[in-house]
């Protein structure tokens, strides 16, 4: 059976790809959480899976389930916690999650595994995991694992065409332009164009506060204006962030892997 969805295969089917091909497993990483009134509230797990999946197209990669549910939405890159619907979870159970998915994927004997982040918060947690999965698994295991953050293989000549009046920040880009141009790529059903609000960027001090000043926080969610998104620019971000990362998956690991195709 041809797909990258690991779901949809049989357990002897992905034994079989697990056996013959060695494939990078894809596990994308993302988080229930606001994104304004024209986003759905799992736009970081759509977005993560989706760009696995391109990404795992280039290079006979397969994608595992997401893990859907990050850590704690922060005020200055996802809006905080206090917006009916977000639902978080504690660093220690993400960092179990993650340690669980990487000793598991090594008992199965895939030697590559891509857990490809799509939350901002989630970042160092995703490390401990990795961490403390490797140290379970033990020096004998094959299994090499890569961390990343999407937006990171964005080039400044394609952030420099999607953001004409110049490029906010990936903070501050949460529910905005460049989130909300990748939906209208991959899930414009999910997107409601007409309820995107007019506000400029959120003005946050250089410091935190604990209880979190929900005050801070636009009364939307939106950190930055997504006025000015199109399913263009997101076609652009998505199939330059693909290509990209096929690209440091072929020659990061141990063991080289071909790129199948190209966009």
């Amino acid at each position: 059976m041809s797909t990258v969805w690991m779901n949809q295969l049989s357990w002897m089917d992905y034994q079989s790809r697990i056996k013959n091909t060695a494939p990078p497993i894809f596990l994308p990483v993302g988080a229930l959480e606001q994104h304004g009134p024209h986003l759905p509230l799992g736009t970081d797990g759509l977005l993560s899976a989706s760009v696995a999946a391109d990404a795992a197209a280039l290079v006979g990669g397969l994608v595992a389930p997401t893990l859907s549910y990050g850590y704690k939405s922060q005020p200055k890159c996802g809006g905080g916690q206090h917006f009916c619907g977000t639902t978080s979870v504690d660093a220690a159970t993400l960092i179990g999650s993650v340690r669980d998915a990487v000793r598991e994927f090594a008992r199965h004997g895939a030697t590559k595994l891509v857990v490809l982040n799509g939350h901002y918060e989630n970042q160092w947690f995703l490390i401990e995991g990795i961490d403390l999965g490797l140290r379970d698994v033990g020096a004998g295991s094959q299994l090499e694992v890569m961390r990343l953050e999407y937006w990171d293989f964005m080039t400044a000549e394609t952030l420099a065409h999607v953001f004409p009046d110049g490029f906010p920040g990936f903070a501050l880009e949460h529910a905005a332009v460049m989130e909300t141009s990748m939906m209208l790529h991959y899930h414009p059903s999910l997107v409601r164009l007409d309820l995107i609000p007019n506000e400029g960027p959120a003005d946050f001090p250089p410091y935190d506060i604990y209880p979190s000043r929900t005050d801070w926080v636009p009364p939307s969610g939106v950190l930055s204006s997504a006025l000015g998104s199109d399913a263009n620019k997101g076609r652009l971000l998505a199939n330059e962030v693909s290509q990209r990362i096929a690209e440091a998956i072929s020659k990061g690991f141990r063991t080289p892997t071909l790129i199948k195709n190209s966009q």
